[in-house]
């Protein structure tokens, strides 16, 4: 067995998973509290010489609890974060199991001891109680909860009764059970809430990313309406014109088509503008950037650059720009980086960029051969190659992942042609 695959697989989820999972486990511990809590009353009774039979089925009715309890757990949180129906059936399976083991032990169990104190039956009761109230309170509302809870509560001071416990101790018992459960109940609901508090958090990220990407959509929409959108009506409106000049023999169809034509001509070179200037990427700029929305993702991003982005050529600076761009939104993405360094370095009369970031699942994957890794790596690869430039993604430390892009100060000399 690997020792190693736990922490692969804790490392491989992300934070809202990894803090569900907690949280499960936290829930799990609870249940295991419940028969160390009873280990102590039965070790006292045994030394009181009480029949091992009572021992035995208060010790195997404790361990059944605390596993209904665990089990109700399981299915009540994934009920509290809304991804299953509420286990009614559960709740109420175990309820029933657990009042009638509460209700054995207080009838086998003498309820004073040989000295007239309470003896081990209603400690055990209320504790069993106690338990199934706080696991019981994550499947339902709050105000339902309380209910049913002080409904239990009640319900257990009719077996502490007539077992012939004396009124003052079965007060001092319900009142326990009541503190108790209280605590216990408001322990599991918070945990639980923090779950879900993590997981809206993250949904609340990612929507926030979609909401980036549309307005960015919007914004290109409404500049591109607003270069051909009067163009193509005035183009419309001199066709039309032009063939009815044409269809009367008029001379001036040809001034009209003429002009459509010099529309035409300065519409396509302002949507290449237009377009050119989303396409191009300035270093500082997306720097500056990429700082600001790691930071704001709580990400610690840190610089190092050799020389200042804005000395290098245009060409350069814009290139580079792009493979920051998609770096970020790759650290962003795919990891729960908590560090982010960017280099920069000239290096024999070429530009290094480099990008490492932490927080990379450790996923037992082949790393995808060079030329594969998805659509964002492939194209800054392409737009890479034209000026010269390589993409590498170099071997790092397990969880890390570092992007270099190698690109020349000045443009490859063009080849020369074939003869």
């Amino acid at each position: 067995m690997d020792v190693a695959m736990p922490v692969r697989r804790w490392r491989a989820t992300g934070k809202p998973q990894r803090t569900e999972l907690y949280v499960r486990w936290s829930l799990y511990a609870v249940s295991l509290v419940q028969p160390l809590a009873t280990l102590g009353m039965l070790g006292g009774a045994a030394r009181n010489e009480v029949d091992p039979a009572v021992l035995r089925v208060a010790a195997v009715g404790t361990v059944v609890a605390a596993a209904l309890n665990a089990a109700l757990f399981k299915v009540a949180l994934p009920a509290y974060l809304g991804r299953r129906p509420r286990p009614t059936g559960w709740l109420v399976a175990s309820g029933l199991v657990t009042y009638g083991i509460a209700f054995a032990v207080l009838l086998l169990a003498p309820a004073l001891d040989r000295q007239g104190q309470p003896s081990f039956g209603p400690g055990i009761a209320v504790i069993t109680m106690t338990f199934w109230v706080a696991a019981a309170s994550l499947a339902l509302k709050i105000r339902e909860a309380a209910v049913v809870g002080a409904a239990a509560i009640a319900l257990t001071g009719v077996p502490l009764v007539l077992s012939g416990l004396p009124g003052s101790s079965t007060a001092g018992a319900l009142t326990g059970a009541a503190i108790g459960a209280l605590a216990a109940a408001t322990t599991c609901r918070c945990s639980a809430w923090t779950a879900a508090v993590v997981w809206e958090l993250d949904s609340a990220r990612e929507a926030q990313a979609r909401l980036a990407v549309a307005e960015e959509r919007l914004r290109f929409s409404r500049d591109l309406h607003d270069v051909l959108g009067r163009n193509l009506t005035t183009m419309a409106l001199k066709s039309e014109l032009a063939v009815q000049l044409s269809k009367r023999g008029r001379p001036e169809a040809v001034d009209q088509m003429t002009e459509v034509q010099r529309i035409a001509q300065e519409s396509h070179r302002e949507v290449r503008e237009l377009v050119r200037g989303y396409r191009e990427a300035d270093l500082p700029a997306e720097v500056a950037g990429a700082r600001s929305v790691l930071r704001a993702a709580d990400v610690e991003c840190e610089t190092d650059f050799a020389m200042e982005p804005g000395t290098l050529p245009p060409r350069v600076q814009s290139v580079l720009g792009w493979v920051v761009r998609e770096a970020t939104t790759n650290v962003l993405r795919h990891s729960e980086a908590g560090h982010c360094a960017i280099r920069l370095r000239v290096r024999g009369g070429a530009a290094v960029l480099e990008v490492e970031n932490d927080g990379v699942p450790l996923v037992p994957a082949p790393r995808p051969a060079d030329g594969a890794g998805g659509h964002g790596l492939s194209g800054l690869r392409e737009r890479l190659a034209p000026h010269g430039g390589v993409l590498d993604l170099p071997a790092v430390a397990a969880g890390s992942f570092r992007l270099t892009a190698t690109l020349p100060l000045t443009d490859p000399a063009p080849e020369a042609p074939t003869r």
